[in-house]
């Protein structure tokens, strides 16, 4: 089995624990050019790849306080915090504040749906579903064609993973654009809402078919208008976390 929350860690350019359970922050994806993780052994840096594969852009999306979290934890904080402040919203009620210098929960409440060790299947395959949600966002646009594919195959190949880790990436590259496999790992609407946040932490919509691709996304997992908006609030927060 491949290591998919280390993987989902690189391409949020967040920073994994070591063995000796330090975090150190992490500045943005493509910057990680040189820093590939050392349980996966040597080779390009899954960093670039990922860029490569979700587009230059996603190389500039979180800020350096942000991403001293690693990728779960990240994506379930978004996507809590936007939780919050739509249920606030609903109540007439402040949106809640959190200090400037941790903009984003380290996690979601323990014991919830937005505790990473209480999703069903478990870390790993939450991970994955996350990682299937930002690739397929990345299809949106239509900038991963062929020969795209065959330029990122070519790094896979370089990068260094192992067999699964390939498989899985080269896979959900091959496959068809398919929004039904992405709604289908929602189990609830907190992992809904995560697997929301990831997608839009892939991209940035300034294209139309970016922006159609997020709003089917959003009405396919039957997410509020308003958590939608809470969302992004939450991610462009995050964007300026720096």
């Amino acid at each position: 089995m491949f290591d998919a929350k280390s993987l989902l860690d690189q391409f949020l350019g967040g920073q994994a624990s070591d063995p000796s359970g330090n975090r150190g922050g992490s500045a943005d994806l493509l910057s990680q050019g040189k820093d590939f993780l050392s349980s996966q052994g040597g080779g390009l840096a899954l960093g670039s790849l990922a860029g490569l594969m979700l587009g230059t852009k996603s190389g500039r999306k979180i800020g350096k306080k942000a991403v001293t979290y690693g990728g779960l934890a990240l994506v379930a904080g978004l996507a809590y915090k936007a939780y919050q402040g739509h249920k606030a919203n609903q109540n007439n009620a402040p949106r809640p504040q959190y200090p400037a210098d941790e903009p984003i929960p380290v996690e979601g409440p323990r014991g919830t749906a937005f505790d990473p060790g209480e999703h069903p299947g478990g870390e790993h395959q939450m991970a994955v579903a996350l990682l299937t949600a930002m690739i397929s966002a990345a299809k949106a646009d239509g900038h991963i064609d062929r020969d795209e594919q065959d330029r990122i195959f070519a790094k896979i190949d370089e990068a260094g993973l192992d067999s699964e880790a390939k498989a899985f990436l080269m896979d959900e590259l091959r496959a068809p654009l398919d929004l039904d496999k992405v709604v289908a790992c929602a189990t609830c609407q907190e992992t809904a809402a995560e697997l929301y946040a990831a997608s839009r932490l892939a991209i940035d919509p300034d294209h139309p078919a970016e922006k159609a691709y997020l709003q089917m996304l959003a009405a396919r997992l039957q997410l509020d208008a308003g958590l939608v908006d809470e969302i992004e609030f939450a991610v462009r927060e995050a964007e300026a976390a720096g």
